[in-house]
């Protein structure tokens, strides 16, 4: 996994130090913290048939923290909770109709505000870590494969806008919506020599 995504950080512009943690855990999942750390569950190992696959989730949670996702959400949570302490203590909180527009308020924030925003921030590091993956010489196409793979393996999603991520078939449509740039990288990548060969 290392040879993986060191290959992706030489084409990142990423001055940080990288650390991968492996975690037994059967949920096919992974996450990027700031500060250069990624963890990968077990679960997802076994989705990724190959190096491209993984590389593929490693690029995407690269991207996840060049792109500062998690200091936006910080951001959004703060101001969203600022907000709703300002609404409670604007209203009668021990009036019931308070009560009922607060719950509705909160309702509203989550699936109008949160959840939307955590599905842009899944697409852009899906796209961008396409074009990191691509830049380093893995295969983008696989990338496509690694969601049908999840697809299959999850089976039916329930509703997307109350999801953080976005579906398996609306991340398939957005990653062959980039694949003509991601290709593009990908031929200059392997133009140049770059051919990673990791193992999983």
């Amino acid at each position: 996994m290392n040879c993986i995504a060191n290959a992706i950080l030489q084409v990142s512009n990423s001055p940080k130090q990288w650390e991968i943690v492996v975690f037994r855990d059967d949920s096919a999942n992974a996450f990027a913290l700031p500060g250069g750390k990624i963890g990968v569950h077990t679960g997802l190992l076994k989705m990724a048939k190959n190096q491209h696959q993984l590389a593929a989730v490693i690029g995407h949670e690269i991207a996840h923290v060049l792109a500062r996702h998690s200091n936006e959400r910080a951001s959004q949570h703060f101001l969203l909770q600022t907000g709703m302490v300002l609404a409670q203590a604007l209203s009668n909180p021990r009036s019931q109709k308070a009560k009922m527009w607060m719950a509705v308020l909160g309702v509203g924030t989550q699936l109008g505000i949160l959840l939307p925003y955590s599905r842009i921030h899944e697409s852009e590091a899906d796209e961008m870590g396409l074009y990191l993956m691509a830049k380093a010489g893995f295969d983008p196409r696989e990338s496509v494969k690694l969601w049908q793979n999840m697809g299959r393996a999850n089976g039916k999603q329930g509703p997307e806008f109350l999801s953080t991520h976005p579906s398996h078939n609306t991340r398939i449509t957005r990653l062959r919506r980039a694949m003509g740039r991601a290709m593009a990288f990908y031929r200059q990548a392997t133009a140049k020599g770059k051919n990673p060969n990791c193992r999983l």
